[in-house]
């Protein structure tokens, strides 16, 4: 999840405000965390929660599909965590959605089920479980298939990347979903903004798949132009599964959090992802 945060805090300053080349300062002193980090922390922390109740994976699957137990906590911490930030740059119907207390979803096929997804990556050991969580992760909002299928393919993809997958594998997975026939220099001159999950995670995908390292899929992301934060982090997403990130990065862009998002980052990392602890 880490990667996805570094993706949206390196594009917050670009989202509104392209610059169509790689060539750019990585964290800009007026970079900062936008919906993307906070919805992604909403995600995590409710796994945590789930984690220090239930303990043992298979007690975690269980509790997921009773009675709804993941998506009534989900909800509530989108909720609560969404109004500590109520600047952060949340789309319309959801800010009407946090904002108004609302529970159902809204049939959203907005790239939003996809940013915030790659905490669900870290916590089974089977693609069809982990698939399954990425689903009701975004059914809570984004119950379009669009928007499910974007939540899911990404979830899938940062999964098979840190059990191993080739770039050729990965090429693969995302072109059983998307369209991913074409290369960043295509389309950089006229790609502009799209927050779809169509329309900004193959783009997202093809970033990652070009780059050579973690920075240079976020550098890749960016220079298309569009939602950048949000192509941002979901290429950052996987390539953090595929590729690792430096601790310079890593402690830069958390440097940007506050002590509450901190502190949910390093739960998750300890609940999930104990040999790669920041603690």
């Amino acid at each position: 999840m880490i990667g996805a945060i570094v993706g949206d805090i390196v594009g917050s300053i670009y989202e509104f405000d392209n610059y169509k080349s790689k060539d750019f300062e990585l964290f800009s002193k007026d970079a900062f965390f936008t919906d993307d980090t906070v919805m992604t922390c909403a995600v995590a922390k409710t796994l945590v929660d789930l984690k220090k109740d239930l303990g043992a994976n298979d007690c975690l699957m269980s509790a997921i599909k009773k009675d709804n137990l993941f998506k009534r906590l989900l909800v509530k911490n989108m909720h609560v965590i969404g109004r500590k930030y109520p600047l952060a740059g949340y789309g319309g119907r959801f800010f009407e959605w946090i904002f108004r207390n609302k529970t159902e979803p809204y049939n959203s096929y907005g790239n939003g089920s996809a940013m915030r997804v790659s905490p669900v990556a870290y916590v089974f050991d089977t693609l069809a479980s982990t698939s399954e969580l990425a689903r009701l992760s975004a059914e809570v909002t984004h119950n379009h298939k669009e928007g499910l299928k974007g939540a899911q393919v990404t979830a899938e993809a940062i999964f098979l990347a840190r059990k191993g997958a080739s770039k050729q594998d990965l090429k693969e997975h995302f072109s059983k979903y998307y369209d991913i026939n074409f290369t960043l220099d295509e389309i950089r001159a006229n790609y502009k903004f799209n927050e779809t999950c169509q329309g900004s995670c193959p783009q997202a995908y093809v970033a990652f798949l070009e780059s050579n390292s973690f920075e240079d899929a976020l550098r890749n992301a960016i220079s298309i132009g569009g939602d950048s934060d949000t192509i941002g982090a979901i290429a950052g997403s996987i390539a953090e599964a595929y590729y690792g990130i430096t601790n310079e990065i890593k402690y830069t862009a958390l440097s940007y959090l506050d002590d509450y998002l901190l502190d949910i980052v390093e739960d998750f990392e300890r609940y999930f992802r104990r040999e790669n602890s920041i603690l």
